[in-house]
């Protein structure tokens, strides 16, 4: 092999490396961390509570249930007055199964937590916004394609800044 053979399957070689390592934390979004106390959203503010219980829903497969959905301080003014959502706002939906015992509904088992951050700079590609799913009772994530997974339905609210929450006097 000439020496000029091996400087361009060295160079090659180097391309390939970084190009492989560009494209890899370009598929890599930092994950939202479990949002443990003090900052659990149960000590965010209650913006809505919902349920869908039937399939006339078109969401009831992977939504069907008891939704409380909380805001942190950040975006609590935004959500109130309907503007864009500075960097740091979250939101959280409680997700549970239930049961309806003599004509009530009740939660009964915490089915999933979803959370989302605003953060334009990490976000760019989904409106600025992080995505994550916690199932059940687990502390670990397990979104892996935001733009798939959350954001192809929420581009539908670009208006509203992709969020669905309103607020509810």
């Amino acid at each position: 092999m000439t020496s000029r053979t091996k400087i361009l399957l060295m160079i090659f070689v180097g391309a390939a490396v970084s190009l492989g390592t560009l494209v890899a934390q370009a598929q890599k979004k930092p994950a939202i961390a479990y949002p443990a106390y003090p900052n659990d959203p149960r000590h965010w503010r209650h913006a809505k509570t919902m349920v869908i219980f039937s399939k006339e829903n078109k969401l009831y497969d992977k939504f069907g249930g008891l939704h409380n959905i909380y805001v942190n301080d950040i975006a609590w003014p935004s959500l109130k007055d309907r503007k864009a959502f500075p960097d740091g706002s979250m939101f959280a939906l409680e997700l549970f199964d239930i049961s309806t015992p003599q004509g009530s509904i009740e939660p009964r088992g915490m089915k999933a937590l979803y959370l989302m951050k605003k953060n334009s700079k990490l976000y760019h590609d989904t409106g600025g916004w992080g995505f994550e799913l916690f199932p059940g009772d687990q502390t670990t994530g397990s979104v892996k394609d935001m733009n798939k997974e959350c954001f192809s339905c929420h581009v539908t609210q670009k208006a509203a800044d992709y969020v669905y929450a309103v607020y509810m006097q």
